[in-house]
């Protein structure tokens, strides 16, 4: 009989799934007072404080300095922005009765009055590699937080502020009785900004660190120039930036780069730069084209390449570059790229081949590592480098110091290899924000853990996979849509490579996963970052006979440059011609359709245009052969659509970039 009864249950879910019945509400209701990344080790009780900041107080009893002294002012506001809230919905009645009822609940502690920070090191002056961030918190009538480093104290003053959570009714902020001890499982949790293909502004930046630092992310990656624009201002060659960059407003000055590396400095954060070497250099050339490789087809030069390996004068500017970066950028390790360099430009140029065969090279690869054996011995006793993986995988001799960024496929068999030769790692490779469609997104990156990706080689030291790195390439991200479009999808990966290694990579506790990460990106948002919706609510329906929408889905696609997809369709065109008794005039037009489950005030706009403007062309204008998007006619629509989205954006609808890098004057 017991068997029958749970077989009937069972059969009974399965039955109730298969109605899709949607309940009223969030998918996954946010918990309350759950940190992320989540802690090592939490014991949670059930007493509680109330906060009242006119009570509350930091207060240091250990050693002290100017980064703890503006931690301190930081989160006193991060606090009393949290009872605000409190105070704007004061008056307001609620369909959820407030269930905590401090004067006869026996849970309820009193008002928390102080936190002592007892920081027992000296401040280290620049956060590092090996920075220690472990943290003791105990939250009680006497709260302490304890570190060794100044770099685990920021640490735990960013876990003892999402402690706090509001209670039922809005009327309190409370923080449960909680005693952690917390660290890092991954020294190296960094995010990549791509500065080149579309600028961002020095307040994005800043707001990008303040992101992290609720992520405890540790290392700004800083691909600062690329092929399209060179917006970092040197002093020692400013024609870099006069002729490479965009615009003369979209550069990077010394005293914006120095904002941001102390601003990050006060976050704990790391700021590498990348100055990508030979290729991807294509913006050096506007100012110095002899340092770039002159491409040739049918024995005509046809443009520039890579940079020049057989120049000297090629060496000598990079050389001094890199020195007057190194005084700029305190870190310890310089990012020299290294990645997809165009082989096929070099083995066109006869005075490239001339070379290689005077120094018995038969292999583009042999080149790239002569480029690499001339570059690496610049960056001199100041910086060790980071590369990316092509250089290992060209056998290029490195630095047994050297940092291998693994972004290829999934990385598994190119981490195996790095490691069995000694180097550390950096794993990025199925972390690629640009690839992903929305914030529901982030669950396609929680599933990988770097270390758990290597099958059991002996002899295989994987604590040299020093930690990983999501990245958020520009051809489609500026200032308009740049935060919306990194949060919170990076937040997935800081917590893998944060917390205590569980089953996760399974995603089976899933669900208390979700509920936590809806806590946190709410909460990011009223800390001032315009995270993305997480989780959808749940199923959508769409249909009509006469208005076409199928194709005009706005949340199944990607990014603004995906408007072509749109703009191939037309509803009148697509009915096939033999059904000649149709009376076409019966489509009376169609819509683009922006369904609500990732979408919200945060990155609406940003999603919606200009892609929604594909389709209102095509409702509008006469028919052509656009149908087929004939090259020609892709060119002109192209930069049509192009200038309508700075038009747009200039008249102050932020609609993300169309086409690939670019930038619009009058719009940052």
């Amino acid at each position: 009989m017991l068997r029958l009864i749970l077989i009937f249950n069972v059969l009974c879910i399965f039955f109730v799934a298969s109605l899709n019945i949607v309940n009223p509400g969030p998918q996954y209701p946010p918990t309350k007072g759950e940190v992320w990344p989540k802690p090592q080790q939490q014991i949670k009780q059930q007493t509680y404080f109330k906060l009242s900041p006119s009570v509350f107080k930091f207060t240091e009893t250990g050693k002290t300095c100017g980064i703890l002294k503006n931690a301190i002012s930081r989160y006193t506001a991060v606090l009393r922005s949290t009872h605000h809230i409190v105070r704007r919905h004061s008056k307001k009645t609620w369909k959820h009765a407030d269930t905590q009822q401090l004067d006869t609940n026996p849970d309820f502690k009193g008002t928390l009055e102080e936190l002592q920070i007892n920081l027992s090191r000296p401040c280290e002056i620049f956060p590092h590699l090996d920075m220690d961030e472990k943290y003791s918190l105990n939250v009680s009538a006497v709260s302490t937080l304890t570190g060794d480093s100044i770099w685990g104290i920021l640490r735990g003053m960013e876990t003892f502020a999402q402690l706090f959570y509001l209670s039922d009714g809005y009327k309190e902020v409370l923080i449960n009785s909680t005693q952690i001890v917390d660290f890092p499982r991954y020294t190296y949790r960094g995010l990549l900004i791509d500065t080149s293909r579309h600028y961002l502004s020095v307040a994005n930046i800043l707001k990008t660190l303040d992101a992290m630092e609720m992520n405890k992310m540790n290392v700004l990656h800083w691909h600062i120039v690329d092929d399209q624009s060179f917006p970092y201002q040197s002093q020692i060659f400013p024609q870099l930036s006069e002729q490479g960059a965009y615009d003369s407003s979209m550069i990077y000055t010394r005293a914006n780069i120095n904002k941001i590396v102390k601003y990050a400095r006060d976050r704990g954060i790391r700021v590498l730069p990348e100055f990508d070497v030979p290729g991807h250099t294509r913006s050096w050339g506007v100012a110095y084209p002899e340092i770039l490789t002159k491409c040739y087809l049918l024995g005509e030069v046809v443009g520039l390449g890579p940079m020049d390996p057989t120049r000297n004068s090629t060496y000598n500017l990079i050389g001094d570059l890199f020195r007057e970066v190194q005084e700029v950028f305190p870190d310890k390790y310089f990012h020299l790229g290294g990645d997809e360099v165009a082989m096929d430009c070099w083995i066109s140029n006869p005075e490239i081949l001339k070379f290689m065969d005077q120094h018995n090279m038969s292999r583009t690869s042999e080149l790239h590592a002569y480029f690499m054996s001339k570059v690496l011995p610049l960056l001199g006793q100041k910086s060790k480098p980071v590369v990316w993986q092509e250089v290992f995988d060209e056998g290029v001799a490195l630095p047994s110091d050297a940092i291998i960024q693994v972004w290829k496929r999934i990385g598994a068999e190119d981490m195996v290899r790095i490691l069995s030769k000694g180097h550390k790692v950096i794993y990025s490779a199925s972390w690629y924000l640009d690839r992903l469609s929305n914030g529901g997104d982030w669950k396609h990156l929680y599933i990988y853990d770097p270390r758990l990706l290597i099958p059991h080689f002996k002899g295989l030291k994987l604590e040299d996979v020093v930690g990983g790195e999501a990245c958020m390439w520009g051809e489609f991200v500026d200032d308009t849509n740049f935060i919306a479009r990194v949060w919170p999808l990076a937040s997935a990966p800081a917590e893998v490579l944060w917390s205590a290694l569980d089953p996760r990579h399974n995603f089976t506790n899933g669900y208390e996963i979700s509920c936590r990460f809806e806590e946190h990106v709410c909460r990011m948002n009223r800390r001032g970052v315009s995270a993305q919706p997480a989780n959808g609510p749940s199923v959508l329906q769409a249909k009509h006979k006469v208005i076409y929408s199928a194709s005009w889905y706005l949340d199944y696609l990607h990014n603004g440059g995906d408007w072509d997809k749109f703009y191939t369709v037309d509803p009148r065109q697509m009915i096939p011609r033999h059904y000649k008794d149709l009376d076409l005039n019966n489509i009376l037009g169609g819509e683009a359709c922006m369904w609500g489950e990732a979408v919200d005030d945060r990155n609406l706009i940003s999603r919606v245009w200009p892609r929604s403007s594909a389709v209102a062309e095509k409702l509008w204008s006469s028919e052509s052969p656009r149908f087929s998007f004939f090259r020609n006619i892709a060119i002109e629509v192209n930069r049509r659509l192009e200038e309508h989205a700075c038009r747009m954006n200039r008249r102050g609808v932020h609609a993300q970039p169309p086409n690939g890098p670019g930038f619009c004057v009058g719009a940052i």
